[in-house]
Protein backbone atom coordinates (compact mmCIF):
# COMPACT_ATOMS: atom_id res chain seq x y z
CA UNK A 1 0.00 0.00 0.00
CA UNK A 2 1.42 3.35 -1.08
CA UNK A 3 -0.83 5.02 1.79
CA UNK A 4 -1.57 3.78 5.08
CA UNK A 5 -4.20 6.30 5.73
CA UNK A 6 -6.90 7.12 3.35
CA UNK A 7 -6.29 10.60 1.41
CA UNK A 8 -9.90 10.88 0.92
CA UNK A 9 -11.81 8.77 3.52
CA UNK A 10 -14.98 6.41 2.12
CA UNK A 11 -18.09 8.16 2.31
CA UNK A 12 -20.82 7.22 5.64
CA UNK A 13 -24.57 6.82 4.81
CA UNK A 14 -25.31 9.88 6.15
CA UNK A 15 -23.20 11.48 3.14
CA UNK A 16 -24.89 9.77 0.55
CA UNK A 17 -26.85 11.75 -1.69
CA UNK A 18 -30.01 11.13 -3.75
CA UNK A 19 -27.48 10.38 -6.68
CA UNK A 20 -25.16 7.86 -5.10
CA UNK A 21 -27.61 6.13 -2.39
CA UNK A 22 -29.11 3.94 -4.66
CA UNK A 23 -26.12 2.80 -5.92
CA UNK A 24 -24.71 2.05 -2.85
CA UNK A 25 -27.78 0.18 -1.63
CA UNK A 26 -27.57 -1.83 -4.77
CA UNK A 27 -23.97 -2.85 -4.09
CA UNK A 28 -24.58 -3.84 -0.52
CA UNK A 29 -27.76 -6.12 -1.34
CA UNK A 30 -25.65 -7.80 -3.65
CA UNK A 31 -22.58 -7.97 -2.10
CA UNK A 32 -23.49 -7.93 0.98
CA UNK A 33 -21.16 -4.92 2.55
CA UNK A 34 -20.03 -1.99 0.43
CA UNK A 35 -16.18 -2.17 -0.41
CA UNK A 36 -14.18 0.97 0.38
CA UNK A 37 -13.77 1.88 -3.24
CA UNK A 38 -17.38 2.44 -3.94
CA UNK A 39 -17.80 4.26 -0.42
CA UNK A 40 -14.84 6.34 -1.42
CA UNK A 41 -15.85 7.24 -5.20
CA UNK A 42 -19.49 8.37 -3.92
CA UNK A 43 -18.39 11.10 -3.07
CA UNK A 44 -18.47 12.07 -6.66
CA UNK A 45 -21.88 10.21 -7.96
CA UNK A 46 -21.62 10.86 -11.47
CA UNK A 47 -18.32 9.70 -11.76
CA UNK A 48 -18.94 6.57 -9.82
CA UNK A 49 -21.79 5.95 -11.78
CA UNK A 50 -20.44 6.46 -15.13
CA UNK A 51 -17.66 4.55 -14.42
CA UNK A 52 -19.36 1.70 -12.81
CA UNK A 53 -20.79 1.44 -16.16
CA UNK A 54 -17.40 0.44 -18.15
CA UNK A 55 -16.39 -1.14 -15.34
CA UNK A 56 -19.02 -3.66 -15.26
CA UNK A 57 -18.41 -4.48 -18.84
CA UNK A 58 -15.00 -5.15 -18.46
CA UNK A 59 -15.53 -7.25 -15.50
CA UNK A 60 -18.89 -8.99 -16.59
CA UNK A 61 -19.53 -7.98 -20.20
CA UNK A 62 -15.90 -8.99 -22.07
CA UNK A 63 -15.40 -11.28 -24.82
CA UNK A 64 -12.69 -13.16 -22.77
CA UNK A 65 -12.91 -15.98 -20.57
CA UNK A 66 -12.90 -15.20 -17.05
CA UNK A 67 -9.42 -16.90 -16.11
CA UNK A 68 -7.80 -15.19 -18.83
CA UNK A 69 -9.47 -11.57 -17.73
CA UNK A 70 -7.84 -12.54 -14.12
CA UNK A 71 -4.58 -12.99 -15.48
CA UNK A 72 -4.63 -9.74 -16.95
CA UNK A 73 -6.29 -7.87 -14.10
CA UNK A 74 -3.21 -9.32 -11.45
CA UNK A 75 -1.09 -8.11 -13.22
CA UNK A 76 -1.77 -4.65 -14.20
CA UNK A 77 -2.68 -4.46 -10.45
CA UNK A 78 0.42 -5.40 -9.89
CA UNK A 79 2.69 -3.76 -11.70
CA UNK A 80 0.88 -0.43 -10.72
CA UNK A 81 1.38 -1.24 -7.04
CA UNK A 82 -2.24 -1.30 -6.36
CA UNK A 83 -2.13 -3.59 -3.09
CA UNK A 84 -6.36 -2.69 -2.86
CA UNK A 85 -6.80 -3.79 -6.74
CA UNK A 86 -4.53 -7.33 -5.99
CA UNK A 87 -6.48 -8.06 -3.19
CA UNK A 88 -10.03 -7.51 -4.00
CA UNK A 89 -8.75 -9.55 -6.99
CA UNK A 90 -7.29 -12.62 -5.94
CA UNK A 91 -10.50 -14.69 -4.37
CA UNK A 92 -12.16 -13.41 -8.11
CA UNK A 93 -9.47 -15.01 -9.87
CA UNK A 94 -8.90 -17.88 -7.74
CA UNK A 95 -12.92 -18.59 -8.49
CA UNK A 96 -12.25 -18.16 -11.94
CA UNK A 97 -9.47 -21.12 -12.13
CA UNK A 98 -6.37 -19.53 -11.50
CA UNK A 99 -4.60 -21.40 -9.08
CA UNK A 100 -2.34 -19.98 -5.80
CA UNK A 101 0.69 -20.99 -7.56
CA UNK A 102 -0.30 -19.03 -10.90
CA UNK A 103 -1.51 -16.13 -8.54
CA UNK A 104 2.12 -16.42 -6.90
CA UNK A 105 3.69 -16.62 -10.64
CA UNK A 106 1.94 -13.25 -11.78
CA UNK A 107 4.59 -11.60 -9.91
CA UNK A 108 7.18 -13.18 -11.77
CA UNK A 109 5.56 -12.02 -14.70
CA UNK A 110 6.11 -13.49 -18.56
CA UNK A 111 9.46 -14.62 -18.22
CA UNK A 112 8.38 -17.36 -15.56
CA UNK A 113 9.05 -20.69 -17.53
CA UNK A 114 6.03 -22.75 -16.20
CA UNK A 115 3.43 -20.27 -18.04
CA UNK A 116 1.79 -21.86 -21.20
CA UNK A 117 2.37 -19.65 -24.36
CA UNK A 118 -1.27 -18.32 -24.43
CA UNK A 119 -0.64 -16.94 -20.88
CA UNK A 120 2.66 -15.73 -21.52
CA UNK A 121 1.45 -13.82 -24.26
CA UNK A 122 -1.38 -12.45 -21.99
CA UNK A 123 0.77 -10.87 -19.46
CA UNK A 124 3.46 -9.82 -22.18
CA UNK A 125 0.76 -7.45 -23.63
CA UNK A 126 -0.03 -6.20 -19.88
CA UNK A 127 3.57 -5.46 -19.53
CA UNK A 128 4.24 -4.07 -22.67
CA UNK A 129 0.73 -1.53 -22.32
CA UNK A 130 1.84 -0.55 -18.92
CA UNK A 131 5.78 0.03 -19.65
CA UNK A 132 4.94 1.40 -23.18
CA UNK A 133 1.50 2.38 -24.02
CA UNK A 134 1.71 -0.08 -26.69
CA UNK A 135 1.31 -3.79 -27.90
CA UNK A 136 4.00 -4.65 -30.01
CA UNK A 137 4.10 -6.08 -33.67
CA UNK A 138 5.21 -9.41 -32.36
CA UNK A 139 2.46 -9.75 -29.09
CA UNK A 140 -0.46 -8.47 -30.91
CA UNK A 141 0.27 -11.40 -33.84
CA UNK A 142 0.71 -13.51 -30.98
CA UNK A 143 -2.80 -12.29 -29.12
CA UNK A 144 -4.68 -12.74 -32.80
CA UNK A 145 -3.63 -16.21 -33.28
CA UNK A 146 -5.78 -16.99 -29.77
CA UNK A 147 -8.21 -14.51 -29.62
CA UNK A 148 -10.47 -12.86 -31.97
CA UNK A 149 -10.66 -9.07 -32.53
CA UNK A 150 -13.47 -8.19 -29.47
CA UNK A 151 -11.24 -10.11 -26.95
CA UNK A 152 -8.29 -8.19 -28.56
CA UNK A 153 -10.05 -5.69 -28.02
CA UNK A 154 -11.03 -6.13 -23.92
CA UNK A 155 -7.40 -7.19 -23.31
CA UNK A 156 -6.23 -3.65 -24.14
CA UNK A 157 -9.28 -2.22 -22.54
CA UNK A 158 -9.15 -4.41 -19.18
CA UNK A 159 -5.52 -3.00 -18.53
CA UNK A 160 -6.53 0.34 -19.25
CA UNK A 161 -9.86 0.11 -16.94
CA UNK A 162 -7.08 -1.29 -14.46
CA UNK A 163 -4.15 1.03 -14.74
CA UNK A 164 -6.69 3.83 -13.91
CA UNK A 165 -8.57 1.93 -11.27
CA UNK A 166 -5.05 1.31 -9.85
CA UNK A 167 -3.86 4.95 -10.28
CA UNK A 168 -6.93 5.69 -8.49
CA UNK A 169 -6.97 3.41 -5.16
CA UNK A 170 -3.16 4.14 -4.83
CA UNK A 171 -3.72 8.22 -4.77
CA UNK A 172 -6.56 8.61 -2.86
CA UNK A 173 -4.91 5.69 -0.37
CA UNK A 174 -8.35 3.54 -0.61
CA UNK A 175 -7.42 1.26 2.09
CA UNK A 176 -8.09 -2.51 2.28
CA UNK A 177 -11.05 -4.30 4.25
CA UNK A 178 -9.93 -5.31 7.56
CA UNK A 179 -11.54 -8.89 6.22
CA UNK A 180 -9.96 -9.41 3.37
CA UNK A 181 -7.07 -12.10 2.54
CA UNK A 182 -3.57 -10.86 1.83
CA UNK A 183 -2.47 -13.42 -0.23
CA UNK A 184 0.37 -14.36 -0.52
CA UNK A 185 1.18 -12.63 2.64
CA UNK A 186 4.77 -11.99 1.65
CA UNK A 187 3.93 -9.19 -0.95
CA UNK A 188 2.11 -7.30 1.61
CA UNK A 189 4.84 -8.24 4.51
CA UNK A 190 8.05 -7.28 2.50
CA UNK A 191 6.33 -4.35 0.40
CA UNK A 192 6.89 -5.99 -2.65
CA UNK A 193 4.73 -4.44 -4.73
CA UNK A 194 5.95 -1.91 -7.14
CA UNK A 195 5.79 1.70 -6.69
Amino acid sequence: MRLDQPRVAPTVEADWDDDSRPILQALGRTGGRVKNIFLTLAHHPKLLKRWMVFGNHVLNGSALPPRERELIILRTGYRCGSGYEWAQHVPIARDSGVTDDEVRRIVQGPSAPEWVDDDRVLLTAVDELIDDKFVSDDTWAALGRRWDRKQQLDIVFAVGQYSLVSMALNTLGIQIEEDTELFPPELYNKGRFPS
